[in-house]
Order: C-alpha cells, then structure tokens, then sequence
C-alpha cells in the first residue's frame, strides 16, 4: 500500500476534486519508520496530492470490539496446509485498545464509518464505529456489505491461475494473442503475468471527463463506460516501459485480465467468479453488480462532502468504468473467508499459489523503490509483520484484504472517507500499525 501510487492513473475511479478544496488535516499517528513501511500497503488505494472539500468532523457511534478468541501461539507445523511455509516467526498479539481506539476516531480523516474483523491462528477479534446510514443513524453491523474497490483484482486473478491450471491459458503468451484487437497495434507483446504483476508497461490512459470537483463526481456518476469505450483509453504509444522491466500499477491490466476471462470462458467475468469462487465458497454477500450501480442488500452508505461542506450520498455510482478492476462488492466475513480458502491452497495448486507470493525479479516501481506487486497481490511489512493481499476503494469506499502467508494474522478492514484525498491514508496507517502493535509497545 503506497500514497504515492495512484489506483488508476487518470481514469474516473482515481478521478479527484482538486485545487482550493484540497485540504490535509489532523497527523499520522505512526512513528516515521512504521509509516514508511505501513505505506507501502496502500499501494493502489490511496489517492495521489489532489482530493476533495475540507474536513468536517463527524460524531461516533461505536460499536464494543469483540475479541472472538485469545492470542495463541503460532499454528504447530503439522496445522499448515501440504505446501504451505511454517511460520517464520509469531505475531504480536492481539491489541484490542489500539483497534478500538483506529476506528473509534472518526474525524483523522473524516469518515462516517469503519470496521475491522481480526482473524487467524494469534486470535480475533471484530469492531465497528460510525453509522452506516446518516439519515436514519443505523449503527454498522458486521454483515453489512460495501464496495471493495481493487480488491476485485485478487478476484480476477484467481480465476485467470485457475484458468492457467487447466491448461486454458499460459502465462508467458502475450494478452494480444487472446484479444488481437484490444490494444494498439504499435505496442509490444504483453504477457499474461504483465497484467497480473503490474509490469505490463501500458501508459497512462486518456479521455477522461473533468472530475475535479465534487460537484463533477455527481454529474458523472452514472456515465457509463462500455469495453470499447474503456479500451479506447489507451493512447496509440508509446508505451510507459518495456514490458517485465518496470512496475507501475495500472488499473487497465484487469480490464484486459477480465476480458480475458470472458474471452475464454464464455461468459462475463463476474459470472464465472461467482461460479469459480463465491458459490463454491458460501460468499453469498459478496457480488460482481455488473451494471447495478447500487448495492443490494443491508450495506453502508457512502458519503463525499461537497464544496460548501455539505454531504451528499454516494453510494450509487454506475461501475462500468471498473469494469475487472473495481466494482465488486463484500462484506469483511465474506473476504475473510476467501483469502482463508485462497491462503489454504483451495483455490490454486502450490505452483500457482506460489506465484502469488512471488514478486517479479530484478524488476522497481518505475520511482525506483522496490517492487511489490506480485501475480495478483500486494506485499508490504508493518511493524515487521509482512502482510499479502490488496487495497482498494472507490468514493465513499476504502479498504483492504491482507493477510500473513502463514494466516496467523488475517486483517480485514473497511472505512468511508466523506474525501477522496490523500488524507485517508491516515486511517488505513493506523489500523495497519494497531493490527501489529503488541499491547504495551508505544505508538
């Protein structure tokens, strides 16, 4: 996860109201080095420096954290799954002050509401604070879905390495090879595993409507995007980078990784997720809305406070723009039981599972720093905890899915920043540092 990395890079869902109604408020409460670290897990979710109206604080209503079993030692060898690393070393354990006190400030970023779900092997634990709905004041309860935003991608991934298993797809062949058509002809061969890992080199795509206000999200909220429409983003060259050399995150390598899916499978990518992943595993609250642009079902309500410090509902927003890379809705149970299946082998043989937890050799971040997105996830080390997974969010929505390779610590989390700016990594920074801080250690 890193402020720095923008999710998709001039496209509507990292679109941002800028200028005089920026504004950064409050301070991490994290020492530097932590911050540094904890950063790197926002890779992909944070905005870039630009964002919306000022802050406006808002009350809390929180709801008691649970912790649902003590901290216990490390999982013994023979409870890893066949192919699985024994832990390397125990996590701390569980912190429930510091978790209640992450979510229970509600105003460093403004936010109208958060939750985390701790689970694994070194105990859980469950929280809520804020409402999930302004107008009537309902409290957040833990079945309540949200938009996950680019944690969509883990989703697409997985079923694309299961499309690679059955001999379906490789991934040394270049995405032309399946969709001639999708990009320009001038570019160079882009593999596969490209896409997946972020190495694809594709550049910034255009033609974006002007979102730099708040007023502007509303007016374009419902705009809908079709795959041409989308496609037709990519400029005609040159590309960012010779493919497999750099790494830069991009959200048009999903767009292209789901129509690959469809081109293969035969149906639209959400419908062989469902079949693939959230049917065999019981995630009945989670869904691909296609082209819903609200959410079914109990849910929180996001919120984007708007140039004279109002706030206006934000929840419905068409998600074709998206499309493969963000539209996807869950619940924190839901996501804790896919990255449990996923982490477990369930879903992938070690081979496969492996490429996940492997980051591309020899390749940086194109600022230089080093690379940390792999086939399908994202990697990052807080409080010497190294957590795997992925961020995401979409206006009104933020989150993220990580976990430890050995499970011993698994970390869901969800909030709603009423700003789409910089600021809301503060939130994210400090549920990261309270998920790995060990009571007593200072903050």
């Amino acid at each position: 996860m890193n402020p720095s990395t923008p999710e998709q890079p001039g496209g509507p869902d990292r679109a941002r109201p800028a200028g005089p109604h920026r504004r950064c408020h409050g301070r991490l409460l994290l020492p530097g080095a932590a911050a540094l670290t904890a950063a790197a897990l926002l890779a992909g979710a944070a905005p870039p420096a630009s964002a919306v109206a000022g802050p406006r604080p808002l009350p809390a209503h929180a709801a008691p954290g649970v912790p649902t079993q003590p901290a216990s030692a490390p999982a013994p060898a023979g409870s890893v799954p066949a192919g699985r690393p024994a832990p390397s070393a125990p996590v701390p354990a569980l912190n429930p002050s510091a978790l209640r006190a992450a979510i229970d400030d509600l105003e460093h970023p403004p936010v109208t509401a958060a939750q985390v779900r701790i689970s694994g092997s070194a105990g859980s634990w469950y929280g809520a604070s804020g409402v999930a709905d302004l107008r009537s004041g309902r409290k957040v309860r833990p079945d309540d879905r949200f938009k996950v935003g680019s944690v969509t991608k883990v989703f697409v991934a997985t079923v694309v390495l299961q499309l690679v298993a059955e001999g379906r797809v490789d991934l040394d062949t270049p995405i032309q090879h399946y969709l001639p058509d999708a990009l320009p002809a001038s570019y160079a061969p882009v593999t596969v595993e490209q896409l997946l890992n972020h190495t694809s080199g594709l550049p910034a795509e255009v033609g974006w409507p002007d979102m730099s206000t708040p007023e502007a999200v509303f007016e374009h909220r419902f705009d809908h995007w079709t795959r041409e429409q989308r496609l037709a983003t990519l400029p005609p060259g040159p590309m960012k980078f010779e493919p497999g050399k750099r790494q830069e995150y991009r959200g048009i390598n999903y767009v292209l990784a789901a129509l690959l899916v469809e081109k293969v499978t035969g149906r639209h990518f959400g419908e062989a997720i469902g079949a693939r992943l959230l049917r065999p595993l019981g995630l009945r609250h989670t869904s691909v809305p296609v082209d819903d642009p609200g959410i079914r079902g109990p849910h929180v309500r996001g919120y984007l406070e708007m140039s004279d410090g109002t706030l206006r509902d934000i929840t419905a927003f068409d998600p074709s723009a998206s499309f493969g890379q963000g539209e996807m809705i869950s619940t924190t149970g839901d996501l804790t039981r896919f990255i449990t299946a996923l982490f477990s082998g369930r879903l992938l043989p070690p081979r496969l599972l492996d490429r996940m937890f492997t980051l591309p050799e020899g390749v940086t971040m194109t600022d230089g720093s080093p690379a940390r997105y792999s086939t399908g996830l994202q990697t990052a080390t807080v409080n010497g905890v190294t957590f795997w997974g992925k961020t995401g969010e979409r206006y009104g929505y933020a989150g993220g899915m990580v976990a430890t390779r050995d499970q011993q610590r698994r970390l869901v989390y969800a909030f709603n920043p009423t700003h789409r700016d910089d600021t809301q990594t503060e939130m994210t920074l400090r549920i990261a540092d309270a998920a790995t801080r060990a009571p007593g250690a200072t903050g």
